[in-house]
């Protein structure tokens, strides 16, 4: 089904998640208008560096696993963490094909469903490991919770629903509150977490620590 045929054949549980999807666009586009009026953090020592190569190891080079002390010495949750996040980018745009009724071939669809099985099951594995890990219970708060159950449901929901399309109406509400959620929430690091690598990049290249 075309774009336009979606929109002219929608259904109220439809609107609400695309009405929950354009409110989430416009106030992550509000975050972002923030980050550009606030410029860059000023630095009034002199350079030693430059920022441009800094920043673009920040978003390279620095995520390497062997390089970060957080993900080499977990090596098994930060796997499951790039499946996991992985799982949701894949998540969202199966979310616009289920809604044209886009068919997908059979090798495609099981492709991609055995990937959101693993990727949900990573996802419930980082919750159960924050859940029985006092020490990060104690860093935890509800907010992490719950951003990790929405996530979860909503793999889920678009995996059953590639089959079961029945559950449309269950699966585009639940689409709508994680939309709504998104912006209020830690799941709005999808538009910080590059404005937080550029500050690095920023800061470390000024100083000629970065690039290595």
């Amino acid at each position: 089904m075309a774009v336009s045929d979606a929109f002219a054949n929608m259904t109220w549980y439809e609107w609400i998640a695309m009405f929950a999807l354009g409110i989430c666009l416009g106030a992550l586009l509000f975050h972002f208008s923030r980050l550009i009026r606030l410029g860059r953090p000023k630095d009034r020592a002199p350079a030693a560096g430059r920022v441009a190569p800094a920043v673009i190891y920040a978003m390279t080079g620095a995520m390497n696993p062997a390089k970060k002390e957080t993900a080499y010495l977990h090596l098994p949750t930060y796997v499951a963490g790039i499946l996991y996040h992985l799982g949701t980018f894949l998540s969202i745009l199966l979310f616009f094909l289920i809604w044209t009724h886009l068919p997908l071939p059979l090798y495609l669809l099981l492709f991609l469903s055995g990937f959101l099985v693993v990727s949900a099951g990573c996802g419930i594995g980082i919750l159960c490991k924050r859940s029985f890990r006092s020490e990060l219970r104690a860093l935890s708060n509800p907010d992490d919770y719950l951003s990790n159950i929405l996530v979860t449901l909503f793999q889920t929901g678009t995996l059953l629903t590639l089959y079961l399309p029945g559950l449309r109406p269950v699966y585009f509400l639940l689409a709508a509150i994680l939309f709504l959620y998104i912006p209020i929430s830690k799941l709005r690091h999808v538009l910080y977490f590059f404005a937080a690598r550029y500050h690095l990049g920023l800061f470390f290249g000024r100083r000629g620590v970065w690039p290595p």
